[in-house]
This record gives C-alpha cells, sequence and structure tokens, in this order.
C-alpha cells in the first residue's frame, strides 16, 4: 500500500488470477485479508483457461464462517474498469457480485467495503468440491485462450506464499503440489505450462512441504446467501 488509502471509491477484492494478472490499471492497492470465506477450486472456466466441454478450475470464495482468504484490495479508476470485471468475471465467467468487508494487513488502516465476485451452484460454470488429485488431475489436462490451467494454480500460489509466507493455505498447496506430482507422471515440460523460462522460481522446494501441524484444521461447510447484484458504477 502506497501513501494514504481512500476509500471513498469502489474496490474490489481479488483472490485468483486478480492477484497477479488484474487485466486493468488499478489505482491504490493494499494487501489483506476477508474473513468468512474459504477459497476454493470449485467453479469451472471454458472461456480463459478451458474450452466449451473441457473446462479448466479457477478460484471462488465460499461462505465458511471461521475461514479467512487472503488477498488483494484493487482501486477501481473509473467505469472502464469495473465493464471489464464485469465483462471478465460475469458474462464470461458466471460469477455475481457480493459486498463483503477487507481487512488490510497494515494495521493503521480500517477495515473497508469491498466489491468481490463469488460463484455459487446457481452458476452454469459450477462444478463443486473435488479432492485435491483430481482437481489437479483437470487442471493438467486444462487449457484455454488465457494460458494453461497450471499457469493459473501455480502463479495463485506462487504470489501467495511470497506476499504471505506465514499463511498456509491447505486447499491451494494440495492442490499445487498434486499438479507438480501430475506433471512429472506425464512427463510434460513444466516451463511450457507456464510461459516463464525459470518455472524454478514460481515452484520452490518449499511448495511441496505439508501443511503445519500446529494449523488448526477447517471446516469444509458450504452455503449461500449472496445476493445477485449488478454494480454498473458504485460510490461507497
Amino acid at each position: 500500500m502506497s501513501g494514504e488509502i481512500t476509500t471513498t471509491s469502489l474496490w474490489v477484492f481479488g483472490y485468483g488470477s486478480l492477484v497477479w494478472k488484474p487485466g486493468f490499471q488499478p489505482g491504490q492497492t493494499a494487501t489483506g485479508f476477508v474473513k468468512g470465506f474459504a477459497r476454493r477450486f470449485w467453479q469451472g472456466n471454458e472461456t480463459h483457461r478451458g474450452v466449451p466441454g473441457r473446462p479448466g478450475r479457477v478460484a471462488t470464495i465460499v461462505e465458511e464462517r471461521e475461514a479467512i482468504t487472503h488477498g488483494v484490495a484493487l482501486e477501481l479508476k473509473g467505469e472502464e474498469a469495473l465493464e471489464y470485471l464485469n465483462n471478465r468475471e460475469m458474462t464470461l465467467g458466471g460469477y455475481i457480485q457480493t459486498i463483503t468487508t477487507f481487512v488490510p494487513v497494515d494495521e493503521s488502516f480500517k477495515p473497508f467495503p469491498v466489491l468481490v465476485f463469488v460463484a455459487t451452484a446457481q452458476s452454469k460454470h459450477w462444478l463443486g468440491p473435488a479432492c485435491a488429485s483430481s482437481i489437479a488431475k483437470q487442471v493438467v489436462n486444462s487449457s484455454g485462450p488465457s494460458g494453461h490451467n497450471v499457469e493459473y494454480v501455480i502463479k495463485l500460489a506462487h504470489w501467495l506464499r511470497k506476499t504471505f509466507p506465514e499463511y498456509w493455505d491447505d486447499h491451494l498447496y494440495s492442490i499445487e503440489s498434486h499438479i507438480l506430482d501430475e506433471v512429472k507422471q506425464q512427463d510434460l515440460d513444466l516451463t511450457t505450462l507456464l510461459g516463464t523460462d525459470q518455472p524454478e522460481e514460481l515452484v520452490p522446494v518449499a511448495a511441496r512441504r505439508q501443511a503445519p501441524t500446529s494449523l488448526p484444521a477447517r471446516q469444509t461447510s458450504y452455503s449461500s446467501t449472496c445476493k445477485q447484484n449488478c454494480y454498473k458504477c458504485v460510490r461507497l
């Protein structure tokens, strides 16, 4: 976060590819988290990380009372950014909008409301829960116009690990580990999948470590009470 944060404009919370590939120029940015939501790879995608009939797996956040999801808040400047996100996330992605509270990691700043795009079981692209190994296999075998599905997961995990080194996302990191195993089993070129010449920077040895035993287990219940609103240009 740079300078003094201004929360009178509309901000969006990114927890998936928005953290490393927003696709628009944000104003201010802030790292932090939202409470009561867990990141899950339960949404299908046929427009960016998959194709019709062969969807990739992308992240959504689902309601879970004790959970927190780390990510980044991005200030939207002008209507163009919101229109871009509405098309990317809602028209093409099958997400809906809701408002929640974002907590910056910089405790000198107060929590503030953010727009967040979420997918529910009512989405036409909804795939729902699956074990980490099954999700990983689908990811490894999926690719779309925006790139390979492996890139989506690995770069998200890399960003989270680099930005919040003390935080462990068991769901994401378990899928990442299974992806690396599946890539090895299929004898695939990780460099090609990631679109980078230095994949070792994105998948360090630490990516394969087990979750700390001191972390409490999370519940996996899911319910949805998100209201389907659409914000064209909101001033909070």
